[in-house]
């Protein structure tokens, strides 16, 4: 602060300040750097995990860059995407004249197998009828009759990224699934993740589903398109959940949601189909992971591999070596619902105090499910959900209230250097450091994960802010 005159060094204290944070906190009309992105976003990553799948936005360039963009800088990856181009007129006139155009160039030019329109807020203000606007375009034979597009309405107004990606999911599943036939199933469990921009995650579930040797379908995956292997050969589409599976979709012997806050719309679909579903908390943390376990092993019929017993003892060992660097600790999150739920499972494992906990895109169902978790913990009672706050609410908080360490994405960065504690980076988008999506968080590793970011983090702090006298070699 020594460059600042007198008066800017005034206004700063002012700003973490008591007084300030009172008048931050009651107002109602503005929201500054609110903690999600918008409803497109999450569709298109949803469609990015069917096999052959081109997102399309019925919008703008400008929208459809900001997606591509903001997924590109989180994964490191080309994000393939394409738009129909509303300008101005489309405004005025409607969009339909752009839908058949961009329909019939992406589908001649990008050879892709399935279609998945969703639209932007421009779209959506003037009233653009998609479903309309599909069926006219495949009469003036735009594209073949029998060609799968999948729609979604994805106001950006409204909702959040979440909400995009359920209704994509649901659309994707009214698009491409048969109906689903009597007294028939496929066996297999239909294994979706939710909201979830970790590919670790994905290749995880993966991973554990074939050592329990379960016929399993994960969906959508994701995976391999965002986290692609550079073999020297560009693939516009190197992976997805695969169209035949997806055909078969709701003849499932169960569907598996590891998320409740970001599929509630595609739950209620396919219980209005007759599918069988369960819907777990995300399997973070020991207990997270155990019921996901035994889910999976109950399906199969058969007994918990050693091997997975293995990881779970792992798993606890890293706990108990690491627990004394976090037990009593206080912590500050934010994020989506269903992480945030697993993150606080998990800190209390470890004994960690969560104490501000911001969801910008809360809903009643997760406010009094995170209220009734707090309650249920000895390590909750200091904890407060912020429903509906955005990161300067945060700010407030860390400056007045101060913790420990804060867990979120890469925004989170200016509100932890004015805090001055130190950033664990977990969450969407982060940007500013590699990796970190590769390595998963769920399961017994995301335990051991977990543990190794936060407790590293916290002795990395304390060497850094160690006198000569302290600097020790163990910690």
């Amino acid at each position: 602060m020594s460059h600042m005159t007198a008066s800017t060094k005034a206004t700063k204290s002012w700003l973490n300040s008591l007084e300030y944070r009172e008048k931050n906190f009651a107002r109602e009309k503005l929201v500054i750097n609110p903690a999600k992105a918008c409803q497109p976003l999450g569709a298109l990553l949803c469609a990015l995990g069917i096999e052959g799948c081109l997102p399309f936005t019925h919008g703008s360039q400008g929208c459809t860059a900001y997606f591509r963009s903001t997924l590109t800088r989180h994964y490191r990856e080309p994000i393939a995407a394409v738009s129909d181009s509303l300008t101005e007129d489309s405004a005025v006139f409607g969009g339909q004249t752009n839908i058949y155009e961009g329909l019939k160039n992406a589908y001649t030019i990008y050879n892709p197998k399935v279609i998945a329109v969703f639209t932007s807020c421009m779209a959506e203000v003037i009233g653009d009828d998609i479903r309309a606007y599909l069926g006219n375009a495949k009469k003036q034979e735009a594209i073949p009759l029998d060609f799968p597009v999948a729609l979604a309405n994805t106001p950006s107004f409204k909702g959040s990224h979440i909400t995009g990606y359920d209704s994509m999911l649901k659309g994707l599943i009214e698009c491409l699934a048969t109906p689903r036939q009597e007294d028939r199933s496929n066996d297999r469990l239909y294994v979706v993740p939710g909201f979830d921009t970790y590919p670790g995650n994905l290749r995880e579930y993966k991973r554990l589903l074939k050592v329990m040797d379960t016929p399993y379908t994960l969906l959508p995956d994701y995976s391999d398109v965002v986290d692609a292997p550079n073999l020297g050969a560009y693939k516009l589409y190197p992976g997805g959940t695969p169209l035949t599976e997806m055909n078969e979709a709701l003849n499932a012997a169960r569907f598996l949601f590891l998320q409740t806050y970001s599929i509630p719309t595609t739950s209620k679909y396919l219980a209005s189909k007759a599918v069988p579903v369960e819907t777990l908390s995300m399997p973070i943390g020991i207990a997270g992971t155990d019921k996901f376990i035994e889910s999976v092993a109950k399906f199969t019929g058969k007994d918990v591999p050693e091997e997975i017993t293995f990881e779970r003892g792992l798993a606890v060992d890293a706990m108990t070596d690491a627990h004394q660097y976090i037990h009593g600790k206080k912590f500050a999150l934010y994020g989506d619902p269903d992480l945030l739920i697993g993150l606080v499972k998990f800190l209390f494992e470890m004994g960690g105090l969560p104490v501000h906990i911001v969801c910008t895109n809360s809903t009643p169902l997760f406010k009094k499910a995170m209220e009734s978790l707090l309650a249920s913990s000895p390590y909750g009672q200091e904890g407060t959900l912020y429903a509906g706050k955005d990161l300067w609410h945060l700010r407030s908080l860390l400056v007045t209230e101060s913790v420990d360490m804060l867990i979120g994405d890469s925004h989170g960065k200016w509100a932890a250097r004015d805090a001055n504690i130190p950033l664990v980076r977990i969450g969407f988008p982060i940007t500013d450091r590699v990796n970190l999506h590769r390595s998963p968080i769920i399961g017994y590793n995301g335990v051991i994960n977990l543990i190794t970011m936060i407790v590293n983090t916290f002795l990395e702090e304390v060497d850094r802010n160690s006198p000569e006298a302290y600097f020790e070699m163990m910690r």
